[in-house]
């Protein structure tokens, strides 16, 4: 029985990722532009379970799917002027036809919102409209000046979803807030990775929004990356893009936004989180196989191995699995790496003796473990084995995470926290835009915002460590993606 290392994954996490991401064949980076990468047949496949899962979220609570064009003109950019100011810098332009110079200048789209509200205006006109709730899943470009990095930090997002809505009120718009969060949660579940959630301080919320949640995982070297958003843009948008309704007494209101977004760092996250130094292991919600089933033949053995694997393969789809068999002409230790560093929760080996005593050896790739059962079984222990790597894998990375947050009172506990384990500090803070930058200064570290709900956090008796005021809130910094 193998033993579960994670000294690269967590001691040499960039160098075990970056070739993680090539060799379990996700994605190829030779594409020749910097940040795009091509998206090979497993890992999208990976991709694709995700989006599904996505999906059904979207249908259950009312979304309704649309497509835009990937080209915005300059001049429905310009109306929200905020929005500009955050986004002018990372655009892409395209400024000719052939050899003719454009009229108006295009973009490809860094985000959906100056795309989306110039039709929001002409399709919303009643209070009958409302809610609307849309959302697509496309190409997103931003010209990233910093280290990019597959997955993570690329100038071509090629699986960016983002969710848009309009509403009569304020409060329906919160009301949509909590779906969101919900839909998170359900999501995150179904990736088994824990999270938090942060309320962005007001000079990092996202361009033009009234205020940003944001979703947070730690990676194995401690820093956080950021896998989902919220935003509550209240009228912002719909003032600049004239989105109005009749109300029912006949007066005209603007609407109120939210936009929720996630992208393929979701992916990132997985492979990242659970994964240790053989290489993926995926939950079995999103593996592309959930079983491998692999034949161990033995030379002047009389039992069909091959014939016996077709069998159990053929009993698992039936009962809904995604099951493959590997029936490659090369020695079975070759096939065990291959699918360890794909991943495969669960591995099922039979030879000539299981063949014999009606047997199968169940291999678990979270844990490394094997334990034989009986054939007639096969179908209630493999459903079992993989509810409890999913369970396993939820709360090894939950225990990760928690173990990786720690509340301090001052700067000096605070620096000590990030040079012994990295991670999440949460530190008290008065409020103000000077202590909190900082506070980012003194740390050489991120604010990632307020713990959110805020009733979860509780700062009563504690000081600023900055300016030694009466502390309102807990924020919490971290080295981040």
């Amino acid at each position: 029985m193998g033993k579960v290392e994670r000294k690269k994954w967590s001691g040499e996490f960039s160098e075990w990722y970056n070739e993680l991401i090539e060799t379990a064949g996700i994605i190829d980076k030779r594409y020749p532009v910097k940040g795009m990468n091509v998206w090979l047949p497993y890992g999208l496949r990976i991709m694709r379970n995700i989006e599904a899962f996505i999906r059904s979220e979207m249908e259950r609570t009312g979304h309704d799917e649309v497509l835009f064009p990937a080209l915005i003109p300059e001049t429905e950019f310009q109306k929200e002027a905020e929005h500009i100011a955050g986004f002018e810098g990372e655009v892409f332009w395209v400024t000719h036809a052939g050899h003719d110079p454009l009229d108006v200048r295009l973009i490809l789209r860094p985000t959906s919102e100056t795309a989306m509200y110039s039709m929001f205006s002409l399709w919303i006109r009643s209070h009958a409209d409302l809610p609307f709730k849309v959302y697509q899943i496309v190409n997103v470009y931003r010209y990233e000046t910093k280290h990019t990095r597959p997955l993570i930090r690329v100038r071509e997002i090629s699986r960016f979803f983002e969710a848009h809505t309009a509403h009569d009120s304020f409060e329906d718009a919160e009301r949509q807030i909590k779906e969101d969060l919900e839909i998170f949660d359900n999501l995150a579940n179904f990736l088994a990775i824990p999270y938090i959630i942060s309320k962005r301080p007001d000079w990092d919320k996202f361009p033009g929004a009234y205020y940003s949640l944001g979703a947070e995982v730690i990676m194995p070297d401690g820093r956080t990356l950021q896998i989902g958003t919220m935003h509550n843009y209240r009228q912002n948008f719909a003032k600049a893009y004239n989105i109005q309704y009749e109300t029912e007494s006949g007066d005209h209101e603007y609407v109120h936004q939210t936009t929720f977004g996630m992208s393929e760092r979701l992916l990132a996250a997985v492979i990242a989180i659970h994964g240790d130094d053989r290489g993926m292991v995926l939950p079995p919600t999103i593996a592309p196989i959930q079983v491998v089933i692999v034949p161990i033949p033995k030379k002047d053995a009389e039992a069909d191995v091959f014939a016996y694997a077709r069998e159990i393969a053929k009993e698992l789809r039936k009962a809904g699995f995604r099951v493959h068999v590997d029936e490659r002409d090369i020695r079975p230790g070759r096939k065990f790496y291959d699918w360890e560093l794909k991943g495969v929760p669960l591995r099922v080996e039979v030879g000539p003796r299981d063949v014999e005593g009606r047997k199968a050896v169940l291999s678990r790739r979270d844990t490394l473990e094997k334990v034989t059962v009986d054939r007639d079984a096969i179908v209630d222990e493999v459903r079992k084995t993989l509810n409890a790597i999913h369970e396993n894998l939820y709360n090894r990375a939950k225990e990760f995470l928690e173990s990786h947050i720690k509340r301090v009172d001052t700067i000096e506990e605070a620096k000590a926290v990030f040079e012994d384990r990295k991670g999440i500090v949460e530190i008290p803070w008065c409020g103000s835009e000077e202590c909190g930058l900082r506070m980012e200064e003194e740390l050489d570290a991120k604010m990632l915002g307020t713990p959110y709900p805020e009733e979860n956090t509780k700062v009563e008796g504690k000081k600023c460590p900055v300016c030694g005021r009466d502390a309102k809130f807990v924020a919490r910094f971290a080295r981040t993606y």
